[in-house]
């Protein structure tokens, strides 16, 4: 048996949160076709159960179970892993952490309540739930806890100081728990998509009207779920899609006085 084995759909055992839309609702989708048990959890309970819906009839909506509620409630997080516990030998194969939420604007414009609603949802929320999850992980099947991050958790941009300090602040949690978790045989995944075509900005917080976000290219949700599950399945440490992405964090990486130019607002 190799040291690090690949993660297998068939038969897991796999939360999914921000589950409603977006990336979290294709990669549901995609768990359930392939044979994994998914607790899907969202605020919206009526996009949970048309979620349902529709994996029932494509046959596989008996393996999807629907927990609605806000991540940020610690009670919702316990109901998401007693599920988990109830519905085998009290094992976890799969955590997704994809709920979020966003803000635009200049930071000096906006409010604490943004920065902390913002860094709770992103961070506090999806480290708390991996912490509760961390017994049944251990007893997992080539377990797997993939945080859905961003290309701005490597490369901070102007008017997203609230997103990307909650993204690095991911990264750095999820670098660390990596090598603390490595000896249970948990791997700690980063996926970190750029622009993605979904609702996300309809959840952006305390944002003015016909406020904009430039990017460098996009990708479908179902593109960047197909992306996630590959990474999951190789059980790879991180992933930068998009050309766009990669450019934007390899260029940091090489001449960050440049891209601090050409990021700067004038």
């Amino acid at each position: 048996m190799p040291i690090w084995p690949r993660w297998h759909p068939t038969g897991s055992i796999a939360i999914v949160t921000g589950a409603s839309s977006g990336i979290g609702r294709e990669l549901c989708k995609l768990l359930g076709s392939r044979g994994a048990t998914v607790i899907a959890s969202a605020r919206r309970a009526e996009r949970l159960d048309s979620l349902h819906r529709e994996c029932t009839q494509q046959g596989y909506g008996s393996r999807i179970l629907s927990i609605p509620g806000d991540v940020t409630d610690p009670d919702v997080r316990k109901r998401l892993i007693q599920s988990a516990m109830d519905l085998g030998d009290g094992r976890l194969d799969l955590l997704v952490n994809n709920a979020g939420v966003g803000a635009l604007g200049p930071f000096v414009e906006a409010t604490e309540d943004r920065l902390r609603r913002v860094m709770e949802v992103n961070f506090f929320a999806p480290v708390e739930l991996a912490r509760l999850a961390f017994p049944l992980l251990c007893r997992g099947r080539a377990p797997v806890v993939c945080n859905i991050s961003s290309v701005l958790g490597h490369r901070a941009v102007p008017d997203k100081s609230e997103y990307c300090a909650s993204k690095f602040a991911l990264h750095g949690w999820s670098d660390s728990v990596r090598a603390e978790w490595r000896p249970h045989g948990i791997q700690l995944t980063l996926l970190s998509p750029s622009t993605t075509r979904s609702e996300f900005f309809d959840s952006v917080i305390e944002t003015k009207e016909r406020q904009s976000s430039k990017s460098m290219g996009s990708w479908s949700p179902e593109r960047v779920a197909r992306a996630a599950l590959a990474t999951i399945i190789a059980r790879r440490s991180e992933a930068i899609l998009s050309l766009g992405g990669k450019a934007i964090v390899y260029a940091d990486r090489l001449t960050p006085p440049l891209m601090n130019f050409i990021l700067a607002k004038r």
